[in-house]
């Protein structure tokens, strides 16, 4: 990882505030999902401390970014159950809903912040440039260190987190399209929101 982007040391189920959601999310997913779960906690905090996000921001980015792969690991018709598929992208790959879904598992466990709620359906899509929280967890999503790519985005989102963003969503369409892999609308709306400065 880059020397310049210092991740906090706390381990974030130590928060008091995701603490009472550490347990729930880590009996949802694997070992190495919640492994990924903790490093998108520590580096949304880390981007939106570099950001001047305010108290109430990075307590919702901590919480968003802790929630947002709950769902990940859902077998495929409880995926579908949670969130009913909206279009064909979604029939044809379950683990699209994902977001949603983990959307729906948070409001029961009396999520009611729309900024997290928003964060964590929108962490597969993208949200709208102006949600700070959601693009800080979208952003921490596809850079957090163990994935090993998008060291790039993840420095520059310690500078302009928009651009980072712009970077992100920028490269997610392009290396689908090369693939040859449908788009989901919502990715393709934020690209859009993003490529006309909206």
């Amino acid at each position: 990882m880059d020397q310049s982007v210092t991740l906090p040391d706390m381990d974030p189920c130590d928060r008091p505030e995701l603490a009472r959601y550490c347990g729930r999310v880590r009996e949802r997913v694997s070992a190495e999902r919640f492994d990924h779960i903790r490093r998108v906690v520590r580096l949304a905090e880390a981007i939106a401390v570099a950001n001047a996000f305010d108290a109430a921001e990075r307590r919702a980015t901590r919480l968003a970014a802790l929630l947002h792969d709950v769902a990940r690991d859902l077998p495929s018709e409880e995926l579908l159950r949670l969130a009913p598929p909206e279009n064909v992208v979604e029939q044809g790959h379950p683990l699209a809903v994902h977001g949603r879904a983990g959307r729906a598992i948070a409001v029961g466990w009396g999520v009611d912040d729309e900024q997290v709620l928003e964060a964590i359906e929108g962490h597969v899509f993208g949200v709208s440039p102006d949600n700070r929280v959601g693009v800080a967890v979208y952003v921490a999503d596809v850079c957090e260190p163990g994935r090993g790519v998008n060291d790039d985005i993840r420095e520059l989102a310690m500078r302009d987190l928009r651009a980072a963003y712009e970077l992100a969503v920028a490269s997610k369409v392009r290396y689908l399209r090369s693939k040859g892999t449908s788009i989901h609308p919502a990715t393709l709306r934020v690209y859009e929101q993003i490529a006309h400065g909206t």
